[in-house]
Parts: structure tokens; sequence; C-alpha cells
């Protein structure tokens, strides 16, 4: 009988054929094929892009967070603002009327004392001006506790020696007194008396926009003392 053709395969010492080619299949007789991920199953491939996908969307909020943090603590911080001089705090005063006397008067002193008080400023620096108990056409007063100014009476008289003091052109003598100090004129027709308390300082800065209305509205006249003279 003729010799059986040999098989183009030879079973190995465990059971499975072995290739006449030389190369070695796996055990189970299932040979992987050459690219891996050709074979890598659609399932598995579109869990790996979701999980690429899911770490990207999670870092990317993470990575501007810290860029903003960054940011911020290395900006300088920005100056406040300085208050404007419109902010400042009013000083509060009373709206009562001020007690002040009101002598009668000469027609003479009577007119220049209307032309004073009806040119007078709304207000001395920040004193608005205040109604008074008599008087209103000899007499004006000025904030919280009250500048008063009176316009007539009777000259003061105070020694020679003493300092008068020149303030827009008026010459004004100053006489301390406990709770205020005095100023009157001493080189006008009629006699303009200003009483600022003592809380209020430097009491002669309290009189320049009244000494300017004094010029406009009353004549000098009188002894005028050499003090005042130019």
């Amino acid at each position: 009988m003729d010799e059986m053709t040999t098989s183009s395969s030879a079973l190995d010492d465990d059971g499975t054929r072995e290739p006449t080619d030389g190369t070695r299949g796996p055990a189970d007789g299932n040979r992987e094929p050459a690219d891996p991920a050709a074979a890598a199953p659609a399932g598995r491939d579109r869990t790996i892009r979701g999980a690429a996908l899911l770490a990207t969307l999670i870092a990317l909020p993470i990575t501007l967070l810290v860029a903003v943090l960054a940011f911020t603590k290395l900006a300088p911080e920005t100056p406040a603002a300085a208050p404007s001089p419109s902010a400042t705090t009013a000083r509060v005063q009373s709206t009562t009327p001020v007690q002040m006397a009101a002598p009668a008067l000469a027609a003479r002193p009577a007119t220049v004392c209307r032309a004073l008080l009806s040119q007078l400023p709304a207000s001395i620096r920040d004193l608005a001006q205040r109604p008074v108990t008599a008087g209103p056409e000899q007499n004006a007063a000025y904030g919280d506790p009250a500048l008063t100014v009176a316009c007539g009476g009777a000259e003061p008289t105070f020694p020679s020696t003493d300092e008068v003091w020149t303030v827009n052109r008026v010459c004004w003598h100053l006489a301390e007194q406990a709770d205020e100090t005095v100023l009157s004129t001493v080189d006008r027709e009629t006699l303009i008396t200003v009483r600022v308390p003592r809380s209020y300082e430097q009491p002669l800065q309290w009189v320049p926009a009244i000494s300017s209305t004094i010029v406009a509205t009353v004549p000098s006249g009188g002894a005028i003392p050499s003090g005042c003279q130019s």
C-alpha cells in the first residue's frame, strides 16, 4: 500500500497542531492578529475616548481657576480714593433764632446799618446765617455757637497803647472776654461789633468777608487811631 501523504501540519506534544512553516501558534489554537489595535473592540475604544474627554473637561476649569488666583495675587492692590472736599461732613448747626438786642438808632446810623445788613454774605466760611430775635435790619448771626454782627451803638473806649488790626482795609480793636472775642471797628462812621465764640480759633480770620462788606457800605470816620492810619 502506498504511504500516506505528509500533512501540512504536525501535532505538538500538547496536542496542538504545529504549522509546517515553523511559526508557533497559541496554545488555544487562535493566532493573534499582527495589529492589536485593529482587533480592539469598538466599545472599548469608545470608553477610552470618553474617559479622555472627561479628564479634559475636569482639568480645564481647574487650570482656569489656578490662573485667575495667580493673577489676583500678583495684581497690585488699588489704593483707596481720597475723599473729595465736597464729601467732607458739613458743620452741624442750629436754626433757632439767636438772642440779640436791638437798641434804637438815629436816622443816619439806621440807614447805614440797613445798607450793611443787606449786603452781608449768606455764610461766613462754613457758618450759615441764622435768624435773630430782634433787629434784623441791624443784627446778624452765623453758625452754632453763634458768631454775631451788630451795627450801631456807643464807641468802645480802650487804652491808646492797645493794638489795633487792619483786615481788608477795616481797622479793628480786639478785646478778649471769658467766652468770646469782641472785635470793634475804630475807623468807621458807625460802630460795627463782631463777637466770635472762643471755640472758633484765630478770631481775626472770621472777619475778612465782613470787612469787605463794611468798606462797601459804611463810610470811614471818627477819631481813627494812629495804628490804623497808613
